[in-house]
């Protein structure tokens, strides 16, 4: 029988500090009995010269230092996974709050996740279509890659995560593929309009969804995401799924990773956050990807809200680093009622190339992608100079790239929420809007593909 210990020696917030303890692991188990002989789960945090650091699972109301009990179970967090989670909702902490039964498997795997041998690693490849032209179009999302999304408070990162989840596919395949859903700290509110939206689009029963609500621990923020992660690995390399995992949001992630660092009063670092978010992150971030021998894949989408809109801020910035790009939201655009309210001029995909092309989406993929990028640019410059010195001042060519600009933003960047967009379409649409540019000035796409694809386009012009 496990030794149980009555030495704790003092509370703080959600951790416990229990004195003369040996043979205690890193990320060990702990079941807590409290005087009144309710039951709580914890987490060994840290662990030194007989003294363990235990992060509880719940609130520490009604913990008494004299009379508390603890008992550490030797094992680490593991999560029951099997197929028959499709379909299902679960708390931050892997229970059903579907009215479902609870998940019974031979089959437990340790939250942490196993790291991913570089060596085993396969490039990302293959494109998903999440039916939105901004990143089908010009920010490409592929198969095995990690894509941040960077939102502000108040804008529609919810309705675009949901989007997404409903349409993303991967075009002329017909393979399993679902939906993870993690939600860290969100409103009551959020997760009504999330589980309501999956399940009336028919888009539950290929996803499995964790929702940790914002009125739960804290300390849980930081278990849903690696629920949310293990249960990914186990369709993607047991049961040969391709898998798109969406974690919102990650700033809630790193406020409680702060919340705890205080508590066990850590140096801080940049902005009170600890020195060890860099690694923290990214052991969430680099559970994605494809491994040799394996058909399975996992993509991820996390989705972070940037305090105060600043794209330097620790959070995006450090994720900026670990992750393969990053689609930006815009509170400017979000003014002028466009949905979603995507900037592509901030926003980056570093493996498109890897998922566009001849074969794969089509072969004027990236050259149209830069035509518009540029022609967007140039009329973003000449809306702001066109404030200074009035539009009478502009030559016709400005002219043009500043209708070319108002165009773009309202039929290319601008869908409806249920509207799905093929690549097809995207292409149709990009041709379509730069039929307004001379040929001549069309310098990024090559000639050949302007008159097997575009001319079309130029004689309606």
């Amino acid at each position: 029988m496990m030794k149980e210990y009555q030495t704790v020696t003092d509370v703080a917030g959600p951790l416990l500090f229990v004195g003369d303890v040996g043979n205690i692991g890193y990320n060990e188990l702990v079941e807590i009995t409290l005087p009144s002989g309710e039951r709580k789960k914890g987490q060994v945090l840290e662990t030194s010269k007989g003294m363990a650091v235990v992060q509880v699972f719940g609130t520490t109301a009604g913990l008494d230092a004299k009379n508390t009990r603890v008992r550490f179970l030797g094992e680490t967090m593991r999560l029951a996974v099997s197929e028959e989670m499709l379909g299902r909702v679960f708390n931050g902490l892997g229970e059903p709050r579907d009215n479902g039964p609870k998940i019974i498997s031979k089959e437990k795997v340790d939250i942490a996740g196993s790291p991913i041998n570089p060596y085993a690693r396969e490039g990302p490849r293959d494109f998903i279509q999440t039916g939105i032209s901004t990143i089908d179009g010009l920010n490409t999302l592929v198969r095995g890659q990690k894509l941040p999304i960077f939102s502000g408070s108040g804008l529609p990162h919810n309705d675009l995560a949901v989007q997404i989840a409903r349409q993303a596919k991967v075009v002329g395949k017909e393979e399993s593929f679902a939906v993870v859903f993690a939600g860290v700290g969100i409103t009551n509110e959020e997760a009504l309009f999330f589980m309501r939206d999956f399940e009336k689009t028919g888009a539950l029963e290929r996803a499995v969804l964790f929702l940790n609500l914002a009125d739960d621990p804290s300390v849980e923020r930081l278990i849903t995401p690696r629920l949310a992660l293990t249960t990914a690995e186990y369709l993607a390399y047991e049961k040969d799924m391709h898998i798109l995992v969406i974690i919102t949001d990650m700033t809630n992630y790193c406020e409680a990773l702060r919340e705890i660092s205080s508590a066990r009063e850590e140096v801080p670092g940049r902005r009170g956050y600890p020195g060890y978010m860099y690694t923290d992150l990214s052991s969430i971030y680099e559970r994605a990807g494809r491994i040799k021998g394996r058909k399975g894949t996992i993509t991820q989408l996390s989705i972070l809200t940037m305090p105060g809109d600043d794209l330097t801020h620790p959070i995006p910035d450090l994720t900026g680093y670990i992750t393969e790009g990053q689609i930006v939201l815009s509170r400017d655009i979000h003014r002028k009622g466009i949905y979603p309210p995507i900037d592509p001029l901030p926003c980056l995909s570093r493996l498109m190339n890897l998922g566009i092309g001849k074969d794969r989406t089509r072969e004027d993929h990236r050259g149209l992608a830069d035509q518009l990028y540029s022609a967007y640019a140039q009329g973003r410059d000449l809306r702001a100079l066109s404030a200074v010195v009035g539009e009478e001042a502009l030559s016709d060519s400005d002219k043009r790239y500043l209708k070319f600009s108002d165009e773009f933003e309202k039929r290319y960047i601008t869908q409806a929420r249920d509207e799905d967009r093929s690549i097809e379409q995207t292409f149709d649409l990009s041709w379509d809007l730069l039929s307004a540019i001379p040929e001549t000035e069309l310098k990024r796409v090559k000639q050949e593909y302007i008159e097997k694809y575009g001319r079309k386009f130029r004689k309606k012009a």
